[in-house]
This record gives C-alpha cells, structure tokens and sequence, in this order.
C-alpha cells in the first residue's frame, strides 16, 4: 500500500518552504501535495517516493508529521472518470475522509489519492468494478 505524510503547521509564511527543504535535503521527491487549513494551523499532504525516510528527516526536525496508507486509483482524465470512483463509494457508504488528485499527462490517465477509513474493503470494491489501485512501487515511480 502506499502512504502519504501529512505534516502539521501553524499557517505562517515560510513553512511551506521548511518542510520541502527538509525533504529535498533528504533527497526525498514529492509526487503530489496539498494544503489544507485554517487561519492558525494547516496540515500539508505529501505523496512522496520514500514517505519513511521522509517522516524520519521531518521528526528529526522537529516538524510534527505521521505517514498514513492512502489509496491512489488510476482513472480515465475524461468526464465522468472521477464520477466512476465516486460512485463506488458512495453505492456502498463509504466515505472518503481525504482526497487529492493529478493527471499523468503523456498517459492520459489521472490518479485520486483517496483516504478511507477501511483501506482493504475500499480496495476490493473498487477492484470489483473494474477500477486499478497502485501499488507504492508504482505511485512512488510516477
């Protein structure tokens, strides 16, 4: 399974700038982020190739962060790819926590991050209708 860090932050300028250094200079490549947050505090979501060695430059800079399985589904970049995705979930009432998503343009695919609170049942439903999830090698090689 693939996992994605989420780091924790008061929502000041620069701290955008912090973490990636932290992760550039650990030679960790970011595939996909997004930001999220209030006017005090924000949580940055990272989808990157080694999330371990990440968190452990992150923590051992004293950002407060965690690693959590995700799911990244291959879709169609059409209309209705994200419909398609949707639609398994919420035939079945599961929700989706967290979600982000990016084109593979020279593909003509698109990848949903998804974050649901059961992982294996999610998984199986969306393999039972024909949709793709990737495995880490494959999110992370992207």
């Amino acid at each position: 399974m693939a996992h994605q860090i989420s780091v924790f932050v008061e929502n000041k300028p620069g701290r955008l700038e912090r973490v990636t250094e932290i992760l550039a200079k650990a030679k960790v490549n970011i595939r996909a982020f997004t930001v999220s947050g209030t006017y005090e505090y924000g949580v940055m979501k990272f989808l990157v190739d080694k999330p371990d060695k990440g968190l452990e430059a992150l923590i051992s800079q004293g950002i407060p962060a965690n690693k959590r399985e995700i799911l990244a589904v291959l879709m169609d970049d059409r209309p209705g790819g994200l419909y398609r995705i949707a639609k398994v979930f919420g035939q079945r009432k599961m929700n989706i926590e967290d979600a982000y998503g990016f084109v593979i343009e020279d593909k003509k695919q698109a990848v949903l991050v998804v974050d649901v609170e059961k992982i294996s049942e999610a998984k199986r439903a969306l393999k039972e209708e024909g949709l793709t999830t990737l495995s880490d090698q494959e999110i992370y090689s992207l």
